[in-house]
């Protein structure tokens, strides 16, 4: 592999970065780099900028608005984003609906769906998970009864993240018959979350924030042009969209920036002496981590290269998750570390915009424990890190 930029991905670096030194706005860069609450009006603002640039879609086929980069190009981007404090893009709708969408979907459904998606006038979210079935996807017991040309669903879905702000909601519904084994019950349907016969439950995580739901459906009647593809398919849809969220959950460009910015913290102290990072324990602690990141950005760059291709990431997405988690966690705990007794106070309510009491510490150091905690979901969420081990015992060892 030729780590090396060629001339042309040198000019296009530099592309990316006048592009984001002219159009991120300040704000939003400053409230990601600090890790503060980022509004939906936010989010929705800095996608619509990347659209305007032709940017949002970096791994959608050319054909349906997408970059075409090669893999570099997306590492390029990726990386300079993460240091300039460009936002996550939200991404059920971009980086795992459209995909199955422009895949499996109708040409029908493509054009109703995609060009929306692709502009940000819609906000996605996912329902996959409920109470019994989450790990075990396949045990999800939300219904979808056909009757005429609409299917009728009852069910509830839980753990949807910024379902407070959707608009429309993919699901995996179980059409078949109860005696049907689990997965060829299972359909993939898009639901409008306007309809009047669905409800949306906050759950306030430990952090303070209502970042997550549950959400009821209570007789929604949804027209069966909704569903993708066939009945009792989308259990093969449902795998193809996982490999794709759980390649993003790895978040390497990110925790490379979050590094640097440690290292920035523990090099400097109040009094000019006795700084973190003269402690060769911490050093270390240090360098281990940027070791296994390093390497799991060689993964990562080959993940990226099928992509390129058309296809799907494969069972490398599960090494994504379960090592790009644990990398998350241990830069966590190296900040929390770092901060030292400033990261005791509990005040969620001082990283958001209204907020108008005095601020306690400065704000890499008190928001430390509040990111540690919220992150320790990382490693359950899109499947826990238990079930991609089976995952990659069974792909890739053949066990």
């Amino acid at each position: 592999m030729n780590l090396n930029f060629t001339a042309e991905e040198k000019n296009f670096q530099q592309e990316v970065q006048q592009f984001l030194q002219q159009k991120l706005p300040k704000d939003i860069a400053t409230k990601t780099k600090k890790a503060l609450h980022l509004s939906k009006d936010e989010y929705i603002q800095w996608q619509k900028i990347l659209h305007k640039q032709g940017w949002a879609a970096t791994n959608w086929p050319i054909e349906h608005g997408g970059t075409g980069w090669t893999p570099t190009q997306k590492y390029i981007f990726a990386n300079e984003c993460a240091k300039a404090g460009g936002p996550d893009v939200i991404p059920f709708g971009l980086k795992m609906v459209a995909p199955i969408i422009y895949t499996f979907g109708t040409q029908e459904q493509k054009q109703r769906f995609l060009p929306d998606i692709l502009a940000s006038n819609v906000w996605w979210c996912q329902g996959y998970s409920e109470t019994g079935a989450g790990s075990d996807l396949a045990a999800v017991r939300t219904t979808a009864v056909k009757d005429g040309d609409e299917y009728v669903v009852n069910g509830t879905k839980t753990w949807t993240t910024l379902g407070q702000y959707a608009d429309w909601i993919f699901c995996l519904v179980r059409t078949g018959e109860p005696s049907a084994k689990n997965q060829e019950a299972i359909s993939f349907l898009l639901i409008n979350m306007h309809n009047p016969k669905i409800s949306v439950s906050p759950i306030i995580t430990i952090d303070g924030r209502h970042e997550v739901n549950e959400v009821h459906f209570d007789g929604v009647r949804v027209p069966a042009e909704n569903l993708i593809g066939a009945e009792g398919k989308g259990w093969t849809y449902a795998k193809v969209l996982l490999t794709h969220e759980r390649t993003g959950i790895a978040r390497v460009a990110i925790s490379k920036d979050r590094l640097v910015q440690l290292k920035e913290l523990v090099e400097t102290s109040p009094d000019g002496d006795n700084k973190l990072i003269d402690d060769a324990i911490f050093a270390q602690k240090i360098a281990n981590v940027e070791i296994d990141l390093l390497a799991l950005e060689y993964t990562e760059l080959r993940t990226l290269s099928a992509l390129s291709t058309g296809q799907a990431p494969g069972p490398e997405s599960s090494i994504l998750k379960i090592v790009g988690t644990q990398i998350i966690q241990a830069i966590d705990e190296l900040y929390v570390e770092a901060a030292g007794y400033y990261s005791m106070p509990f005040v969620p309510e001082q990283f958001h915009d209204d907020y108008d009491g005095q601020h306690i510490g400065p704000d890499m150091a008190t928001n430390s424990s509040l990111r540690y905690f919220n992150n320790r979901k990382t490693s359950i969420y899109g499947g826990s890190n238990e079930i991609q081990t089976n995952i990659i015992s069974k792909a890739v060892l053949g066990l």
